[in-house]
């Protein structure tokens, strides 16, 4: 759109200001030619978007991205989700209302479009900062953490000079900060490329996230392994029999409960604090 308005030789609509010299999105979006590829480009981009959202809850839930930890997790990553649509909406819906026939209503769509993408990322930030506790391992959830954070801090600090210098009407600098804002959420938008790179690794059932208790499962199972090398392999009984183990009278041992005995020293071993 901003291409092709300078190719046409930055022409001024009749609807912007008197002064007003570099043109805002939403006036490029009222014109004949601009109104059909601003309704279609953005409900492209925000339907594709949202998809990446989804997409992204459907992989970690199958494994293919690293597993949530806690239903907290899960319930940022729904509204993450939530909000998105919201702010896809607002900016489907601006795109329809355009600022000449419009105003009023458009520019409380713009609030909603720019709020709803906000909330959303500070709701998918919350996850990631979880995920990245659990997974320290993976740098990339940490990379996306702050990607989104400093998004969230700068999107907000130019949505709020932006009001302030409409107000003032200040048309021209605001107008350089709408197009600011628009090209940083359009990176914001390919920052998601890198949370679906792990799943290129995990095509195969092999290669995937294990779910959480499987996971504690597996590390459970290692650590009572560990502890039997420690002991000198088999868990015995309290009687220096191994547990279940009949002895020679036909007597089945019980199972030891307080611990591991040690045939050797003839008393009971604690057990490790993994177990």
């Amino acid at each position: 759109m901003l291409g092709t308005w300078l190719a046409k030789g930055s022409p001024h609509f009749p609807w912007q200001g008197a002064n007003q010299h570099i043109t805002y999105i939403s006036d490029i979006g009222a014109s004949s030619w601009g109104y059909p590829l601003f309704i279609a480009g953005s409900a492209v981009a925000v339907v594709i978007f949202d998809i990446a959202f989804i997409s992204e809850r459907w992989l970690r839930h199958k494994g293919r991205l690293a597993h949530n930890y806690s239903k907290s997790e899960k319930i940022l990553s729904v509204f993450a989700i939530i909000f998105a649509i919201i702010g896809a909406l607002g900016l489907i819906f601006l795109t329809i209302f355009n600022t000449n026939l419009h105003p009023t209503v458009h520019a409380s769509m713009l609030v909603v479009f720019i709020a709803g993408y906000i909330i959303s990322a500070i709701f998918i930030c919350a996850e990631y900062q979880r995920l990245g506790i659990h997974f320290r391992e993976h740098r990339i959830l940490r990379i996306s953490f702050w990607i989104k954070l400093t998004f969230i801090f700068v999107e907000l600090g130019l949505a709020i000079a932006f009001g302030v210098l409409q107000y003032k009407h200040q048309d021209n600098v605001s107008a350089v900060l709408e197009w600011t804002i628009s090209l940083i959420y359009i990176f914001y938008i390919w920052s998601f490329i890198i949370d679906f790179l792990p799943a290129i690794h995990t095509k195969n059932k092999a290669d995937r996230f294990l779910p959480p208790h499987r996971a504690e499962d597996d590390e459970m199972a290692m650590n009572t392994q560990a502890a039997g090398n420690m002991t000198g392999g088999p868990v015995y009984s309290s009687g220096g029999y191994r547990n279940g183990e009949v002895d020679s009278y036909g007597t089945q041992q019980p199972v030891a409960q307080g611990g591991l005995y040690n045939p050797n020293q003839g008393d009971v071993v604690a057990p490790s604090r993994n177990f």
